[in-house]
């Protein structure tokens, strides 16, 4: 069985900071969101996984992933010459995907669950033409929305419906056989122009298709928008993280709860309140830092407060009186102009220089 991620698009919803790079890239919790995917694909046993790539960002993807011998995986990069939907990325991957089952999965969806059980349920059971993995949300017109029956069938979809049928939308993780290529073939471009997954597993229903789902019943997240990015990166830190110190803390810091603090990273006079995660070569100097924080490789905090944000690396935060609720990129720079109280909430982009006016 293969792995398809889908790691392109043009992840307008969290510009500025994908005008230079891939979304699935963004860090959560120091490791970029994508590579929580092939964790999640070579936990079930997936090891061969293709990776659709966008000619915008691909190369910056295929640096990231490398050939994926540092996972333990083989790596095979498809260029999506457009973005025309997902069953187009299908399509585009089918001379890689040949005749095997695979399990297709989105590059910048989050979810708490392995999805190895599926796997196995799937594999075992010739009669499916399909599985999906759905999830019970508040807003379904947003999404994706499933109609299931009793027997644990998927008896129709529909994208994003002005009148939802449920309340269970599609996670963004599908397993197929190779008749899914067929049912594409049979399906029309959308109102939006795009060939869509919704459309092409309704089409493998109405030829007779077998698709069954399974539920998922722990956290999800779409890391679209700063506020999603913020959130997973929270979830992630309060379920994953695991204390460990290894930089270097002087005798006048404090740290509280879970921190991670990375080989070569130095806290000085600083108080750190976990979880908190803080890179390689970061530095911390009479600041505070946490709840809910990751700080990258080679940022610097200095004489600043910094709370539930994501710091990315390069970054340099000095003399700031409180930033919280903020997603930084690559080397930006955050300082003040002047002096003045308050609080700041920024999405900023990689290489910008922010000056405040109050710290």
């Amino acid at each position: 069985m293969k792995g398809l991620v889908l790691s392109g698009g043009a992840g307008t919803r969290l510009r500025p900071l994908t005008y230079t790079g891939a979304k699935q890239l963004v860090p959560v919790a120091n490791r970029p969101i994508l590579f929580y995917v092939i964790d999640n694909l070579i936990d079930a046993g997936i090891d061969d996984i293709g990776i659709i790539i966008s000619p915008e960002t691909g190369r910056e993807v295929e640096a990231a992933l490398g050939d994926g011998s540092a996972f333990g995986a083989r790596f095979t990069f498809i260029v999506q010459d457009r973005p025309a939907g997902l069953a187009h990325a299908v399509l585009t991957a089918r001379s890689y995907l040949g005749d095997s089952d695979f399990v297709m999965y989105l590059g910048d969806n989050l979810i708490g669950t392995k999805i190895r059980q599926s796997v196995a349920e799937f594999r075992a059971d010739p009669s499916l033409a399909g599985w999906v993995m759905l999830k019970e949300v508040e807003n379904p017109s947003q999404f994706g929305v499933a109609v299931v029956d009793a027997a644990g069938n998927v008896t129709s979809l529909v994208e994003k419906p002005a009148v939802p049928p449920s309340n269970l939308a599609l996670v963004g993780i599908y397993f197929f056989r190779t008749s899914v290529f067929d049912a594409i073939l049979r399906i029309a471009p959308s109102r939006r122009g795009e060939l869509e997954i919704t459309d092409a597993i309704a089409k493998l229903i109405e030829l007779g298709g077998k698709v069954r789902f399974a539920r998922v019943t722990s956290w999800w997240l779409d890391t679209g928008k700063k506020d999603d990015m913020l959130l997973a990166n929270d979830t992630v830190l309060d379920e994953w993280l695991v204390h460990d110190v290894a930089g270097e803390v002087c005798p006048a810091s404090r740290l509280v709860g879970r921190v991670r603090v990375a080989p070569g990273a130095k806290i000085e006079r600083s108080t750190v309140r976990g979880p908190v995660i803080i890179g390689a070569g970061a530095t911390i100097r009479d600041a505070r830092v946490g709840p809910f924080t990751s700080i990258g490789e080679r940022v610097l905090v200095e004489r600043s407060t910094v709370e539930h944000s994501v710091l990315m690396e390069g970054a340099h935060i000095s003399d700031i009186r409180r930033l919280e609720d903020s997603l930084i990129g690559k080397r930006v720079c955050v300082r003040p102009s002047s002096a003045r109280h308050g609080s700041l909430s920024l999405m900023v982009g990689d290489d910008c220089v922010v000056e405040i006016e109050g710290g």
